[in-house]
């Protein structure tokens, strides 16, 4: 099987690489590169095509049996800094490429979408249930979705993945994440700053999310062809003050310190999880939050991070965009203008 990977560079797809490989999936990236100087450690040498997401081309889709498409913007406060361009990449580039796919003769296209397509709520939504959106993230993956499933026809298979919130380590690594973040504060300053205390988030690990990933590009077509998946853990759902609380419980001293609520808890999107599990039973998550925190602490310490680090450009894909422009590497759309490594400017920052 040979598989196109783009974002594959990415925090999960520098994780799902390695593990497609192990699989024996002859695997190519498609990636632009923006974030290649933020890794702590080299990607998985595969080959691959350096392009922005909204420039590819029939040729880059030829041959290929399958694609996972990880590219995009995934940040929902970039989406609301830049709304016109989260459409145009989450979604109107989504659908370029999904066509290209279809005519190229690609079977299979599994596709990162998010639990933030169901919009505000407090009871948990199933894959069947309607979708609401309402930031310019959440409605861009929610248009895909829509436009992915009149795609769908027997040659076609389209798989939707609406994934929850990511936590754990990766050759690409992030601090935005709400457990990453936490650790990391309590590591660092010996204090958890709790701005969402009520809220609840569904956690799922990043290695568990491309086992999940490798189990939908596997199975027969007629156990995922148009399916939607809410890729989360059962009984994996915090409120922010149990995410401090077992945080504290590992990191010695760290004391919490809450700050004012930026959002309230009706403001989630909960989901219903267990479906995958159920049509695709060789897939069993295999981490707990717990243990997330124990990896995310031993890393901060292992690379010696500090808080300039974990706020900073490196860590932040907000930052690290804004500095791109700042240094002129990135016009207005958020296209790359210089081939140059930021390796130099970004131990400076």
């Amino acid at each position: 099987m040979r598989v196109l990977v783009t974002g594959h560079l990415g925090y999960l797809g520098a994780r799902l690489v390695p593990l497609l490989r192990s699989a024996g999936i002859e695997v190519v990236g498609l990636d632009s590169g923006l974030f290649r100087d933020c890794a702590i450690a080299p990607p998985e040498p595969v080959p691959s095509i350096e392009k922005d997401i909204r420039d590819a081309e029939a040729k880059d889709v030829a041959g290929c049996d399958a694609i996972i498409h990880l590219a995009g913007f995934s940040s929902e406060e970039l989406g609301h800094i830049h709304p016109a361009l989260t459409f145009e990449v989450n979604f109107e580039a989504t659908l370029r490429l999904a066509q290209l796919a279809k005519e190229a003769g690609v079977r299979r296209f599994l596709f990162a979408s998010s639990t933030s397509v169901y919009g505000p709520g407090s009871a948990a939504r199933g894959e069947g249930s309607p979708l609401a959106p309402e930031s310019p993230y959440a409605v861009s993956k929610a248009l895909a979705e829509e436009e992915l499933a009149r795609l769908a026809a027997d040659s076609f298979c389209p798989v939707v993945l609406r994934t929850a919130h990511p936590y754990g380590l990766s050759p690409s690594l992030r601090f935005e994440p709400v457990l990453n973040h936490l650790v990391a504060q309590a590591a660092i300053d010996g204090c958890i700053r709790l701005e969402q205390s009520d809220r609840r988030f569904d956690l799922i690990h990043v290695e568990d999310i491309a086992r999940a990933y490798l189990a939908a590009l596997q199975a027969p077509q007629q156990a995922v062809h148009r399916q939607t998946f809410n890729l989360g853990v059962s009984g994996e759902s915090y409120a922010g003050t149990e995410i401090a609380g077992f945080v504290r419980e590992t990191v010695t001293g760290a004391q919490i310190e809450r700050l004012t609520d930026r959002r309230s808890a009706v403001a989630d999107s909960p989901a219903k999880f267990g479906k995958l599990e159920r049509l695709l039973p060789d897939f069993r998550p295999r981490w707990t939050a717990r243990r997330g925190v124990v990896e995310i602490l031993d890393a901060v310490g292992r690379l010696g991070l500090r808080r300039s680090d974990i706020e900073g450009a490196r860590f932040s894909r907000v930052q690290h965009l804004k500095m791109l422009v700042r240094l002129g590497r990135m016009d207005d759309e958020l296209r790359l203008v210089s081939a140059a490594r930021l390796s130099a400017a970004s131990g400076s920052l």
